[in-house]
């Protein structure tokens, strides 16, 4: 289980992150998805981790099997059409210097994206994203919590960007002063243009359709999906949502089956060291033998 704190809000330790990318990613069909999974926790996870200048990067694993009910209907708004995914990315740094130096080295890892991605769409935050609150104690959580967490990606209604940003903020504002709302983070990305795909990986689509060429992302999370529903029930959320239609046309939830720490304020985490399931299994285990700095050089350099 989680460890929680109602009393403190953990939401500043994500200010470091100046510049963002988040990442939407589609399996091939023909992989299996424990293998899809396994393979980007503790292969594709921990190379592109070693890339240089990297500051932030969270693979959050979405579960299709989840019930429909992750958001509400709300009038004039509906689900975005044949929109499937199998999670999103986060892949941030503290500076541009250090997002330049992730791009002229990171061909080594989208060669690899081939392998078990049918689609990436990578879009730019280069103003970072915000989290509004998290009570989550754990600042590298790798695996499931036991939080009901879910991912909600909207469309504009129109094309006036800075309108359609306004608003979902002041939606996450509304969201992240409730009590059964324990997480909400933003993501207000750049329109996504087509004629430049990103991010550069060869064959993987990397294309979207018109209505998600503008989006917005909530992270939210939830003690349990039944306080979720109350809490979409209440008088409250239907103030919070009152008029939305007039700026999104659009709202699919992703219920998050995982959350998947590599790298935080540039620094590896144990997943990011030696693979999302390993880390598991040496904490599971106590293996601090396995967490040492002696370990730790010795994986890194090839040298004790």
């Amino acid at each position: 289980m989680p460890t929680l704190s109602t009393a403190a809000n953990f939401a500043e330790r994500d200010r470091t992150i100046a510049i963002n990318t988040y990442t939407t990613v589609l399996r091939r069909d023909r992989v299996p998805h424990d293998l899809f999974a396994t393979y980007w926790r503790d292969v594709h996870g921990p190379l592109c981790s070693r890339i240089p200048g990297l500051g932030w990067y969270v693979q959050a694993h979405f579960d299709r099997e989840q019930d429909a009910h992750l958001w509400p209907e709300i009038e004039g708004i509906r689900t975005f059409d044949n929109y499937e995914l199998d999670g999103g990315v986060e892949i941030g740094f503290a500076s541009a210097d250090d997002q330049t130096l992730f791009n002229d080295t990171c061909a080594i890892l989208f060669a690899d994206e081939q392998n078990m991605f049918a689609a990436t769409v990578a879009y730019a935050l280069p103003k970072g994203s915000q989290t509004l609150v998290d009570r989550s104690v754990d600042p590298v959580p790798n695996g499931d919590d036991g939080l009901d967490r879910i991912h909600v990606h909207f469309g504009a209604a129109h094309t006036d960007a800075e309108a359609f940003g306004a608003r979902i903020e002041a939606l996450a504002r509304d969201l992240a002063v409730e009590p059964a709302v324990l997480k909400v983070r933003v993501h207000l990305p750049d329109r996504y243009d087509n004629a430049k795909p990103a991010p550069p990986a060869p064959y993987v689509g990397h294309e979207v359709s018109t209505e998600r060429e503008l989006i917005a992302v909530l992270e939210l999370a939830f003690a349990t999906p039944l306080e979720r529903r109350q809490f979409f029930a209440s008088p409250n959320f239907q103030t919070a949502t009152r008029d939305l239609d007039r700026d999104v046309a659009y709202a699919t939830g992703f219920a998050v089956s995982g959350v998947y720490t590599y790298v935080r304020d540039k620094t590896l985490t144990l997943a990011g060291l030696r693979g999302s399931r390993p880390a598991q299994l040496i904490e599971q285990i106590g293996a601090v033998n396995q967490v040492t700095d002696e370990v730790r050089r010795l994986l890194m350099t090839g040298k004790l």
